[in-house]
């Protein structure tokens, strides 16, 4: 498990609709890259801290907001009403996925030069495949995890926990064998139970869905992880998902790790040590040698 370095800071920044959105940054003392993480439905960014910490630790700087409608976010836009965690706000995804990018321009200010690498996992996944489509060339290096092709065939937009259901009973169990993990995710006041049909409606429902732009902006090295009992889209998907980039999206640079038994945080598993050294070496192998 890492060693704990880095004290987390909080920040926020105020959107093109006037959503505060909260932020963390663990910091690197000569950071050889950003990391810019994006959570996923339901998820919120302080449950990244143990991956924050070994970045930092291999010399990365780390990003992480709470996207619009979660976390710490969520509530202030809400009120403090949890039971409204989940709605997006005004302009929904569109404004989500704008904010996101917004948040990017904040860490290439803070950090002129330096090269970011975009790491979103799960619904983050899916909108950082929304903002490589238009804006790759702002990333040296992008890793999606719990991820999947997003067409409705290739990706499930319903009850993610229905294989692993019997195996517990919290309704959490499709996202880790670890059950300290699903019992603190039961158990986190800033996470909930997320049903994307119902979070996002109808249109923004549509929006999910679409394909690597063709070609892409610039040619970033990718890396695709999930765990072989992923409920999301699974290995036949993300190999999907994997072509796609490299046949409509120019990519030269794609692999895919598919982790024996692992359920949808492959962060948070039971195997998450190889999961953290497997990322770490490749992003040290794919990114520029620090000056």
């Amino acid at each position: 498990m890492p060693t704990f370095i880095a004290a987390r800071r909080e920040y926020e920044f105020v959107d093109a609709q006037g959503v505060t959105i909260h932020y963390y940054v663990w910091n690197a003392a000569k950071p050889r890259a950003i990391v810019q993480i994006a959570h996923g439905l339901g998820d919120h960014a302080g449950r990244y801290e143990a991956l924050a910490q070994v970045l930092v630790q291999n010399g990365y700087t780390v990003y992480a907001d709470d996207h619009r409608g979660h976390g710490r976010t969520g509530l202030a836009q809400h009120g403090g009403d949890h039971s409204k965690l989940g709605q997006l706000g005004e302009g929904g995804l569109r404004a989500t996925l704008a904010a996101l990018h917004q948040f990017t321009g904040i860490i290439q200010s803070d950090h002129p030069g330096v090269p970011i690498v975009f790491i979103g996992h799960s619904w983050g996944s899916v909108l950082g495949q929304q903002l490589v489509n238009d804006h790759a060339a702002d990333f040296a290096a992008v890793v999606l995890t719990g991820t999947a092709y997003r067409t409705p065939r290739h990706m499930s937009a319903g009850d993610l926990s229905k294989r692993h259901r019997a195996l517990g009973t919290t309704g959490f169990e499709w996202l880790s064998r670890d059950p300290e993990i699903v019992a603190e995710f039961a158990a986190d006041e800033l996470t909930f139970a997320a049903d994307a049909r119902k979070a996002f409606g109808v249109v923004d429902g549509v929006r999910l869905y679409g394909r690597p732009k063709q070609p892409l902006d610039a040619d970033v090295p990718l890396l695709i992880m999930i765990g072989e009992e992923d409920t999301l889209g699974g290995e036949r998907s993300v190999q999907l998902l994997a072509e796609s980039y490299i046949r409509r999206g120019g990519l030269t640079h794609v692999e895919v790790n598919v982790y024996e038994g692992a359920r949808h945080e492959i962060f948070n598993e039971t195997n998450r040590v190889e999961v953290y050294a497997d990322l770490v070496h490749w992003l040290d192998t794919h990114l520029p040698a620090s000056s």
